[in-house]
């Protein structure tokens, strides 16, 4: 007859001597596997993709669908990654890069980080890995970076900030009932902890996620996504199975501009408006007074066919360059080598999110994650030597960059010249 563990007896072997894992109230022995991890050994992870194809090979096939899918066609999704292939770097020779050491470093709301990178607010990482967020805290913060947490997260927030060792950014979904996202807000404050409000403002409604929708909750299917009180596992409906559809209720799509002062009421944090698609936008920021933006679509997953991030942070540089001078401007999406960081920085971005590898990096728990911070530390030190600099904030500009094949997607003002044509109206 099978005896019981108790929780303390079991918490003893957690070695790669002895190893006990518990799931489902059933307790098994996984010492004689640890080294036969499904995706393979870390070690045999070089970048980002390799962790990518690490996760659709192990991953069920609806947290595959639900982290990896996108919008519609997953246009957008997949332009934020290919638009880095047409951008293209301009190195600089014969600079001393090896006399002192290649500095990433950088300071963002009162935030120190050792690279520009920080871990972007991402739906179901319990469904990436068990350990979730607790495992990407952590993780970020081996390596001086931090996570922004999100609403709807896979543990409570108090549990996430408890083992966060010094700082996090806290995302919000503004909730129909208001009363609910002031009390998240001044809660996660309160902790001292978190550095930056990132309000996102381009879901208002649920948009069509087709492979989410397709597949449907397996066996063994875990989300846990009960912090907004919104999120469950269900079986589907008419329209599908889409997780994000059908528990998105919750999120209030009458947000607008003067919601800015209604945050400003109940919380000292920095504001940051995340979801950035157009340079006019980015001008309303300014003029509302928040401390920062994220040029992001959602990594795809919001309007099927808006613009690439980086073509976004272009637009303000033709258009409203005083944005630059104003407040922190950060991007996000289809960043996977430190190539691509490297050229956003140059472009005048302040920081550079990365979600959805950080998700597969969960296929290793939190070293995984440490490998990912790593990989990308390391691309971006390279190509900077490469291109001639030394420390990234101080040499990053322009002159580093050739962007002349994407030019012609960089806006100049309104449409060149289509004009508003008025709706004539029929006489019934």
């Amino acid at each position: 007859m099978p005896r019981e563990i108790a929780v303390s007896e079991l918490e003893q072997h957690n070695s790669l001597e002895s190893l006990w894992i518990a799931v489902n109230e059933q307790v098994y022995d996984m010492t004689n596997f640890v080294e036969e991890h499904p995706g393979g050994p870390e070690n045999t992870i070089l970048n980002l993709y390799d962790l990518e194809d690490v996760a659709q090979r192990t991953w069920s096939a609806k947290a595959w669908a639900f982290i990896h899918g996108a919008s519609n066609d997953n246009l957008t999704r997949d332009a934020n990654s290919r638009i880095f292939q047409h951008i293209w770097l301009r190195p600089a020779i014969m600079r001393n890069v090896t006399t002192v050491p290649v500095s990433t470093k950088t300071r963002l709301f009162g935030a120190d980080l050792d690279s520009p990178i920080y871990i972007a607010p991402t739906g179901a990482p319990k469904m990436a890995g068990p350990e979730a967020e607790l495992a990407l805290t952590q993780g970020a913060a081996a390596k001086g970076s931090l996570l922004t947490i999100s609403t709807p997260s896979s543990f409570p927030h108090d549990e996430i900030l408890a083992v966060t060792p010094k700082q996090a950014f806290f995302q919000l979904y503004v909730n129909k009932e208001r009363h609910k996202s002031e009390e998240a807000v001044r809660a996660v404050e309160a902790t001292g902890k978190v550095k930056a409000l990132f309000v996102t403002v381009d879901l208002p409604v649920s948009s069509k996620r087709e492979a989410d929708e397709r597949v449907k909750f397996g066996p063994g299917t875990t989300t846990n996504l009960g912090t907004s009180g919104a999120l469950s596992a269900k079986k589907g409906d008419k329209k599908g199975a889409g997780l994000t559809r059908q528990n998105s209720s919750f999120i209030d799509g009458s947000l607008n501009w003067d919601d800015i002062a209604w945050l400003r009421s109940f919380t000292k944090l920095p504001i940051v408006v995340k979801g950035i698609q157009r340079w006019e936008d980015a001008r309303l920021a300014v003029q509302h007074g928040v401390q920062g933006i994220v040029l992001s679509n959602h990594g795809g997953r919001a309007a099927d066919t808006s613009a690439p991030t980086i073509v976004t942070l272009l637009e303000l540089h033709r258009n409203c360059p005083e944005v630059f001078d104003s407040l922190e401007v950060l991007v996000d999406g289809g960043f996977r080598r430190g190539s691509d960081v490297l050229k956003a920085i140059c472009l005048g971005a302040s920081a550079v999110g990365i979600g959805r590898p950080f998700l597969y990096s969960l296929s290793y728990g939190q070293e995984g994650v440490e490998h990912a911070f790593d990989i990308m530390k390391d691309e971006i030190q390279t190509a900077m030597q490469l291109c001639g600099m030394t420390d990234l904030m101080r040499d990053a500009s322009p002159q580093y960059v050739n962007t002349g094949e994407v030019d012609a997607l960089v806006r100049q003002g309104g449409h060149p010249y289509a004009r508003e044509r008025s709706r004539l109206k029929a006489n019934l």
